[in-house]
């Protein structure tokens, strides 16, 4: 299989745009987690005060949302097209925000957010879509690359926007800006970027062909062991993601400086993005996948070790800072890779193979990280040991991955 470019229909979107476009629209979901994590504790403190560790599922009740959302949005979007999906997907994202910033309970945020989170599915799998549309192989693992390299500007800033807004008006007001920014997403789409899906192309939403599509992705094993792969790569970040203001702000004290370690970690990830864009090409997105999540492997047992001895500060927070900048270096390595290597046979069908694997390796990876979220002890020592699991399952089953994926990898 060719790595070039794989154009259904005209690009009139010149190669920068087009990738800054789809870094945008990728943000919406990085937006609406990432701003969110500084009002945690604010949100806990109001809603839930006597059970704080249930705030973690504003977070994993969102990513639920998109997970579930992506099966409905990736076999639309192979029936209608990419675009007005998009915009509808937008849309939705925009109602669940402003219903979010009006809850009065704990119950109706996290309704709220699982309504936000269905409509975050569209920039999710119709975005990846798209670019599918447009590349494959090393190609599109580069595009990818790039993507996730502007993508990671907005989770290096999302907590200190959060932050400001929390400060200058308050936690609610932070929902008024996700409408912003699924607006001016969803103008830029709707201006600027033709559909990528040509006509043609386009597969009728008939039962019989979706359940033939399914059984073509389910039946093929490299996709769903690359598929078990992202489940545990973003089981763990969701863990992260939903915890890191929590144990931040109870364990070391830090929640004023939580939003610049966060800035730092996401330009961690971002300098691994740019890193994988330069050394795809030439060393393989396979092999690159699994240094990254070996290295990760290898460190999370002797971390979890040392949080379990109860170091004293400054040393604890040093030991948790340098492993999580680890953590997320590995999830710039590893995270595009994979996209590209579970979507590299399914081009004919890139939107409902996006669908059902977005959706399985979501749906399992909220799994893993509720879990885990709801087992924090007042340290990090439990997200440490589900990192430690998790790195150690995704590094099996991308070896058992290599034995069957004949592709160019």
């Amino acid at each position: 299989m060719s790595d070039a470019p794989a154009a259904t229909t005209p690009r009139q979107l010149g190669f920068r745009e087009f990738v800054a476009l789809m870094a945008m629209l990728f943000s919406t979901i990085a937006f609406a987690i990432d701003a969110m994590l500084p009002a945690l504790p604010r949100i806990g403190a109001e809603l839930a005060p006597d059970n704080l560790s249930q705030v973690q599922l504003v977070v994993t009740v969102f990513v639920l949302g998109m997970g579930l959302g992506t099966l409905i949005c990736g076999p639309l979007s192979d029936a209608l097209g990419r675009k007005s999906v998009m915009v509808w997907g937008l849309s939705l994202f925009a109602i669940g925000a402003l219903a979010a910033a009006r809850a009065e309970t704990m119950e109706g945020l996290l309704t709220a957010r699982l309504v936000q989170g269905l409509g975050a599915a569209a920039p999710r799998v119709v975005a990846l879509a798209m670019v599918r549309d447009l590349y494959q192989g090393r190609a599109m693992a580069r595009v990818m690359s790039i993507v996730m390299t502007l993508f990671i500007f907005v989770p290096a800033v999302a907590p200190s926007i959060g932050a400001a807004i929390i400060w200058a008006f308050d936690w609610r007001a932070i929902f008024n800006a996700f409408v912003l920014f699924g607006l001016v997403s969803g103008l830029w789409l709707g201006l600027r970027q033709p559909e990528t899906l040509a006509p043609e192309a386009r597969r009728p939403l008939r039962v019989a062909l979706l359940a033939a599509a399914l059984a073509e992705i389910l039946g093929n094993k490299a996709v769903r062991l690359y598929t078990l792969v992202l489940a545990c790569a973003f089981g763990s970040m969701f863990t992260w993601l939903s915890g890191s203001s929590l144990i931040f702000a109870e364990v070391f004290d830090r929640e004023a400086s939580f939003p610049l370690w966060f800035a730092v970690l996401a330009l961690v990830a971002g300098a691994s993005n740019i890193v994988n864009a330069r050394l795809v090409m030439r060393l393989g997105m396979r092999r690159i996948a699994i240094t990254a999540i070996a290295a990760q492997a290898a460190l999370a047992l002797p971390v979890a070790g040392l949080v379990a001895l109860d170091l004293p500060a400054p040393w604890d927070f040093a030991v948790l800072i340098g492993f999580l900048a680890v953590v997320f270096f590995s999830f710039g390595l590893t995270l595009g890779n994979l996209n590209a290597l579970a979507m590299q046979p399914l081009g004919h069908m890139a939107g409902i193979g996006a669908a059902v694997i977005g959706f399985l390796q979501t749906v399992l990876a909220v799994g893993i990280a509720v879990p885990v979220s709801l087992a924090y002890d007042g340290t990090p020592l439990p997200a440490v040991l589900g990192t430690a699991g998790c790195a150690a399952a995704a590094l099996g089953f991308m070896i058992w991955a290599g034995r069957h994926d004949h592709g160019p990898g």
